[in-house]
């Protein structure tokens, strides 16, 4: 079967991934409802159940609003820091005071990695205004998988995390004109905007043009903003960034969506 990854859905409404090995699958975060997940994962000709484990990036509803239900319905192992695991849990107490439980958790620390069946995961931290955020790397069967959204710039340790990946699922959040002239209140147009906010098109064609190693197969960009950019702009951007990249020329820039699952990448 080999190495795949299978964005189910990218953006401010939620955002789910599933990447898997011959022996292994994982969700990582579980931003879309536990009933909508089943359906884009069967659609996609996937049995939900099939599922190995739960990773959660950070505490942020975008990224966790279907967790408990999910874990309770598939009792699979769910695996976040434990910052983000008491954020999650006061958020989510209910009338009574009482904090979720979920039966099968399981802690992590950015920097050191571990495994889940056959893929080795490792969490490094990225800038973004939530307690303990975390991107991911995945390595299976030689293959290696990137994941890195929900982050106001690409510090050092990011893009050292980023180098020789096959794939990278990397933030395209908004356009800075767009978000300048856009609907947002000001306070929220300089939290997207801020050092701990969300990549922009302009940042990331930055990296590409100048800190980016061209090693990836498969380039999607991911989390747009659906008020403060378009897609055409997004891919716009990154492509002519990448131009000049001779590593690039029969590489793929890929657009996740966030009212559809986009097609599997099979590697």
């Amino acid at each position: 079967m080999g190495v795949s990854v299978s964005v189910l859905a990218s953006g401010s409404r939620g955002n789910s991934t599933i990447v898997q090995s011959s022996s292994t699958r994982i969700l990582v975060d579980a931003g879309i409802s536990c009933r909508e997940t089943f359906k884009r994962m069967k659609a996609a000709g996937d049995d939900p159940h099939s599922l190995s484990a739960i990773v959660i990036t950070h505490e942020h509803t975008d990224h966790v609003s279907g967790l408990l239900v999910l874990a309770r319905k598939l009792r699979v192992p769910v695996y976040m820091t434990g910052a983000t695991h008491q954020a999650w849990s006061r958020s989510m107490r209910d009338d009574a005071g009482e904090r979720p439980q979920l039966e099968r958790l399981e802690f992590f620390s950015s920097g050191h990695s571990f495994h889940i069946g056959d893929i080795g995961i490792t969490p490094f931290t990225i800038p973004h205004d939530a307690v303990d955020p975390v991107g991911f790397t995945f390595r299976a069967e030689g293959i290696k998988i990137a994941i890195a959204t929900d982050l106001g710039r690409l510090l050092a340790n990011v893009k050292d995390n980023l180098r020789a990946c096959d794939v990278l699922v990397i933030e395209s959040n908004h356009d800075l004109e767009m978000l300048r002239n856009g609907p947002y209140p000001w306070s929220v147009k300089q939290r997207v905007g801020s050092p701990t906010g969300h990549l922009s098109n302009e940042k990331l064609a930055e990296f590409f043009a100048t800190g980016y190693d061209g090693h990836a197969s498969y380039i999607v960009l991911a989390h747009l903003s659906e008020l403060n950019n378009h897609p055409e702009c997004a891919l716009r951007e990154a492509e002519k960034a990448l131009a000049g990249r001779r590593t690039l020329l029969q590489n793929r820039v890929m657009l996740a969506a966030q009212s559809e699952p986009m097609q599997a990448i099979r590697l």
